[in-house]
């Protein structure tokens, strides 16, 4: 079993799950299965929904998936999950915090030095050197488009991407990113690009998946290329 994610750079497509759009455990794993099988970088189980059963159940067979991929499985905002599924599968899984939810010094003291911790930082410089003090793997940003998954989210500018590149970890692009506006946000400095309808609201998964690669490329962004041992390991 896997006790981190394999070293590779933590670059490329990180696609989050919506349970609108995969709304039962066969089109969740499938499409999962998809986007997996064509290289995405990271997969964000993200199920706001009370049914702590499910969330285990779909959990924990994402992080099997993720494991025979060698990914790792980021658990959106739900850190006794994150655990759970820790003990079970080891540092492949990891978190993604918001501002709103638990702290993210408390979320790395828990899960631990190697597993992949990251935080919600909006436009806000300040909010991204915070989240990097406190043990933060990656830092997001956004929404930089028109979004669908949070259309009332505040409009962020990519001009922050570039600001907060002094401070060594990968960013994250989030909100509208599509075929049309990937290879924008990853020319403004993003390592990694999150998606949601892009991918997994077409019919086609492994297409939608491979057609944003061709958008942004096979190799590393334009500004930083970073491990994911390394990012682990100077937390």
């Amino acid at each position: 079993m896997s006790t981190r994610p394999p070293s590779s750079t933590l670059n490329g497509l990180y696609a989050i799950t919506d349970s609108q759009l995969l709304p039962d455990d066969r089109t969740l794993l499938a499409a999962c299965e998809s986007a997996l099988s064509e290289g995405i970088a990271l997969l964000q189980y993200r199920d706001k929904s009370a049914d702590t059963a499910r969330r285990w159940r779909q959990g924990d067979a994402l992080a099997a998936l993720c494991e025979r991929h060698a990914v790792p499985l980021i658990v959106n905002d739900d850190l006794e999950l994150a655990l759970r599924l820790q003990q079970r599968w080891g540092d492949i899984v990891g978190l993604h915090v918001g501002q709103d939810d638990v702290s993210l010094a408390t979320a790395r003291q828990r899960l631990g030095d190697r597993a992949i911790v990251g935080a919600t930082c909006h436009d806000s410089p300040v909010l991204a050197r915070q989240a990097a003090e406190s043990g933060a793997s990656y830092l997001a940003f956004g929404r930089f488009f028109a979004s669908r998954t949070k259309p009332e989210a505040a409009p962020a500018s990519l001009s922050i991407l570039e600001e907060v590149a002094h401070l060594g970890l990968p960013r994250v692009a989030i909100g509208g990113i599509d075929a049309r506006t990937a290879s924008e946000a990853r020319q403004a400095g993003a390592e990694i690009l999150a998606v949601v309808h892009a991918v997994f609201g077409r019919p086609d998964v492994a297409r939608a998946v491979r057609e944003l690669q061709l958008q942004i490329g096979d190799g590393a962004s334009p500004n930083t290329t970073i491990d994911r041992h390394s990012v682990i390991d100077q937390r």
